[in-house]
Order: structure tokens, then C-alpha cells, then sequence
């Protein structure tokens, strides 16, 4: 074993957000305040490390997860039930029905208006836009060079790591759905995009 892997693994259980090879190499050689760092580590051994500590963690009721670009220790999901006993667990808030819905439009067919947003569901989404927003999943990324020149909204890092997800490509079907022209009115006939982004699973329990 290295000599800074238990230091990789404490700041990866210490994280409260997933944290980037890049970034755990640059910890590694800065040090802690006022004390000595590992100059020479590089990004491809701590790449190493991680997918050691990912085959070791299990064993220990803990998993490795790659989420938002990232890596972050979290429960073995089948010991989320012992976990939810615990009193005074943070857990983040389910999305509604009507929340999903719109997060699944964003997902797929980002960088999109309001108005797109509301073509295919047919109803208005302006609240559930501003609580996408505020519980930071969904972000403004610009603006529209339409006619109005309308706010684009997009994911975060967050609705990746909400749903457990490495990247955007692991939406299912992603690629095939991005492909659909958006209908320029209300379509109660179209996709379930909810539906799918269901298959990208619940939020996984975390430690």
C-alpha cells in the first residue's frame, strides 16, 4: 500500500461532495496546514488506489461510487435498511411526480426554455422550474437566441450525484431521446421521459 493511500481514503469519507482524481492528487501533494504533502504523487496513481479501495470498501459495508465526475464513499445499498434505523440521518428530499417530470425533460433535451419545458408537459412548470433551481439539480445556463431571447435551463453536478449517475451518457436511452423534435404545443401523447429517468435509479444511500 502507498504511503498516502489511508490519507486518500480519509479525505474521500471526510468529502461532502464527489471529489475528481485531479483534485485528490493536488490535496495529496499540497498537504495539510502547516505539514508535509506527497509531491510526487500523480493523477494515474491515485487512479490506482481508487479502484483498489472500490474491490477492498464491500468487505467493509461501504462502496466506491463514480458519480458527477467524481468519487465518494457511500453504504452498500443493501445495508441502506440498518442505515435508515439510525435517528438524525440526513436524507435528501424525493423529488414530487411533477418535480421528476420536468427534471427528465431538462436531462435529456438540455440546454432548453421554459416553453419547450412546457410543450411537452403540457402544463405550467414555472414553480417547479424555481424548486428544480433552489434545490440545485437543475441550473440557468444562458440564454436563447430565440425570439425573447428565453432563460436555457440544464442539470448540475448534484442531479448527477442525486440519481447516481457517472455522467449524462448514463441516462437511459439518452442519445435516442435527444434526437426527438420537441413538439411545439402541449403533447399529452408524448414521451414518459419520467418513466425512464426512473431507470436511472433512486438516490443511493451515502455514508
Amino acid at each position: 500500500m502507498r504511503e498516502w493511500a489511508r490519507v486518500l481514503e480519509a479525505l474521500l469519507f471526510a468529502a461532502t461532495e464527489p471529489l475528481e482524481p485531479r483534485r485528490l492528487a493536488l490535496l495529496l501533494r499540497e498537504g495539510p496546514e502547516g505539514g508535509q504533502g506527497f509531491p510526487e504523487v500523480k493523477e494515474a496513481e491515485v487512479r490506482e488506489e481508487l479502484a483498489k479501495l472500490a474491490e477492498a470498501l464491500p468487505a467493509r459495508g461501504l462502496i466506491l461510487r463514480e458519480v458527477a465526475g467524481g468519487f465518494r464513499i457511500g453504504t452498500a445499498p443493501e445495508l441502506a435498511g440498518w442505515v435508515a434505523k439510525l435517528k438524525g440521518v440526513v436524507r435528501p428530499p424525493r423529488l414530487s411526480p411533477p418535480a421528476l417530470e420536468t427534471m427528465a425533460v431538462i436531462a435529456y433535451r438540455q440546454p432548453i426554455s421554459r416553453a419547450e419545458i412546457e410543450a411537452v408537459r403540457g402544463v405550467d412548470c414555472s414553480g417547479t422550474l424555481d424548486t428544480l433551481v433552489e434545490r440545485g439539480v437543475a441550473r440557468i445556463t444562458g440564454r436563447s437566441d430565440a425570439p425573447g431571447r428565453p432563460i436555457l435551463y440544464g442539470t448540475t453536478p448534484l442531479f448527477l450525484e442525486h440519481f447516481g449517475l457517472k455522467d449524462l451518457e448514463e441516462l437511459p436511452n439518452s442519445e435516442e431521446l435527444r434526437r426527438v423534435k420537441l413538439p411545439l404545443a402541449a403533447d399529452p401523447a408524448g414521451p414518459k421521459q419520467e418513466e425512464l429517468i426512473r431507470e436511472a435509479g433512486e438516490p443511493a444511500a451515502q455514508g
